[in-house]
């Protein structure tokens, strides 16, 4: 029988990796400036991080170019890449523990979550993109018989990919393995919060065998490695996940330098629609609230908006209410907790500040609304639910990215559309319902990239992902992803 781990001790022997990793080394920031690196878990500096700046991101930008034109990795074979990079995987998977405990003790998700979906998805992300490159095949255009038109895909160059901090290595490798696979070299910036598992996981991509140069990763703060990157003449695209507000900075860094590609993945406010004829009300009071309160509200995809049929509403809030409960704030190092802390204390106080004005614009605050666990000395919210939420109130437009769910009521189909569907936001939907012509109705009607039919967050690496509006543009996950990392070249053939 396995012995259960003691997540404490782990954390106890671990030491941190906290330099830029450039060129195949780590190196400090061109400065010599660090960042304190606080756990939100006990709000305790964890290592002292490389602030890096624009000199630190244009030797990163050197470094891949240099690589990307020696083309030993964007020339390879498929073939090979493949088989680099599904040792990458197995590495990353050898490493999990070690890799989970670095999300935990950096965002203060719970550790069950870091290793189970975190993880364990990054290793499967690397894998399946490793097994899909050499199975995209190019095109012969349909021409005439005096001419042959190849059209062929090619990898862009260097690829700027800078990811948020709720799913720090997740969101990190829904860009870096199908860039890496496509055969670009890949500068990463993580967030300034949560930059230890993507510093680490370099070392592994080296160890895999990803020549030098060819995957780099810049720790630092968005004004400064975030911009720099944004800016650079000599980087071909940038692929970002994070708010809406500093998605539009990037696409004003591109027209500002060299038009470089710009994908998007920001904000989002998802309506989770509960019709009174939904087959299974527990599983759906279920939904409503692992929706809302995983990973502490911190997901772009959260289903912050519940929207209910007037005539369940009463006995369907109250079984989501019952449900909240679970979900009380705990160790994030303790394998029983469900919802661990807010990555850092700004975020804590956003999201009390968003119940404060739910109560001052007229929302009823039936659960939660308080910072628990001060003794702990981390940055704990317990989970909140507003009932009497009129969509046009600050809560139920704004992204709060808390655990702060607003409940709002509708008469019938027409009305939960259009409730739904009256935000700036696109990214998901959910609807739960028993009747098919319905679903697939009000799925069709729905602004948004992904459409959950009686669950909240269903998918893996094999659907694509992105939104509609100004939750961005581009796809993560699936072969559409592809479409971010390549080029398409027409080659035409004059036979005749």
């Amino acid at each position: 029988m396995a012995t259960a781990i003691d997540w404490h001790a782990e954390a106890a022997k671990l030491s941190f990796r906290s330099q830029a990793f450039i060129n195949g080394k780590y190196v400090p920031a061109a400065s010599g400036k660090t960042y304190d690196n606080v756990s939100p878990v006990d709000g305790k500096v964890l290592a002292k991080v490389a602030s890096c700046d624009r000199e630190d991101v244009d030797r990163a930008v050197k470094a891949a170019r240099a690589a990307f034109n020696a083309g030993k990795w964007a020339e390879a074979a498929p073939k090979q890449r493949k088989r680099t990079l599904q040792k990458f995987a197995d590495l990353i998977a050898k490493h999990a523990d070690e890799l989970a405990l670095l999300e935990t003790l950096d965002m203060g998700k719970p550790i069950m979550f870091a290793k189970g979906v975190d993880v364990m998805s990054v290793v499967d992300h690397v894998r399946w993109f490793a097994e899909a490159i050499d199975k995209v095949y190019d095109e012969i255009a349909p021409t005439g018989k005096d001419a042959l038109g190849m059209i062929t895909r090619e990898p862009l160059g260097v690829v700027g990919a800078v990811v948020p901090w709720n799913f720090p290595l997740l969101m990190a490798a829904w860009k870096f393995a199908p860039a890496l696979a496509a055969g670009n070299s890949v500068i990463l910036k993580p967030a300034e919060q949560s930059p230890l598992s993507a510093i680490r996981v370099a070392e592994l991509a080296m160890e895999a065998g990803i020549p030098e140069g060819v995957f780099n990763v810049v720790p630092g703060f968005g004004e400064t490695a975030g911009q720099a990157l944004g800016r650079h003449m000599d980087v071909d695209a940038i692929a970002f996940t994070g708010s809406t507000e500093v998605g539009k900075f990037f696409l004003k860094y591109s027209g500002e330098s060299n038009m470089k590609i710009v994908s998007l993945e920001c904000g989002g406010k998802t309506p989770n629609i509960v019709f009174a004829d939904a087959a299974n009300m527990d599983a759906a009071a279920m939904g409503a609230a692992s929706g809302i309160f995983f990973n502490s509200g911190q997901v772009c995809v959260a289903s912050s908006r519940l929207l209910v049929e007037e005539k369940i509403h009463d006995d369907f809030v109250e079984k989501v209410k019952a449900i909240s409960a679970a979900f009380h704030p705990g160790d994030p190092l303790d394998v029983n907790t469900r919802m661990g802390s807010m990555v850092d204390k700004s975020q804590m106080d956003r999201a009390l500040s968003y119940v404060e004005k739910g109560q001052k614009e007229g929302a009823k605050l039936i659960a939660g609304g308080r910072q628990v666990r001060q003794n702990s000395g981390g940055f704990y919210v317990e989970p909140t639910i507003f009932d009497k939420v009129a969509n046009d109130m600050t809560i139920a437009q704004e992204e709060i990215f808390g655990p702060v769910l607003s409940t709002i009521t509708f008469r019938d189909t027409e009305e939960a559309i259009r409730i739904a569907n009256d935000t700036i936001y696109g990214l998901q939907a959910c609807l739960w319902t028993n009747d098919l012509t319905k679903a697939h109705r009000v799925a069709r009607a729905l602004r948004a990239g992904t459409v959950n039919i009686n669950n909240t967050d269903g998918g893996g690496v094999e659907v694509p992902f992105g939104g509609y509006k100004q939750s961005g543009f581009g796809r993560d996950k699936s072969l559409h992803a592809l479409d971010k990392y390549t080029q398409l070249k027409t080659t035409y053939i004059k036979l005749a």
